[in-house]
């Protein structure tokens, strides 16, 4: 009996920036929530937060894992999720 065994790559994470006034993210897994102001998501690698004015989501496929995102974009940052970091006394005594 012959099987297949399958080599799919997990999701990869890439970012794409065009000035300040346009970003592709590709890696993503969910939208935790967005406005104008600022955008949340879930990716393969952790929790992103990008902030700006008059951000606007211009196209999003959760099958492709990418999102693209329109408006003055003013940071992105990566956040790591409290699960990971462990009670207080785990990080004191680790």
């Amino acid at each position: 009996m012959a099987y297949e065994v399958s080599n799919l790559s997990p999701m990869s994470h890439r970012l794409q920036m065009e000035g300040r006034e346009r970003l592709t993210v590709s890696g993503v897994e969910d939208v935790v929530r967005f406005d104008e102001g600022c955008i949340v998501m879930t990716t393969c690698v952790g929790s992103m937060v990008i902030t700006g004015t008059d951000l606007h989501i211009g196209k999003l496929s959760l099958d492709g894992g990418e999102l693209h995102v329109d408006g003055h974009i003013d940071s992105i940052t990566y956040e790591e999720s409290r699960a990971e970091r462990g009670s207080l006394l785990q990080r004191l005594f680790g």
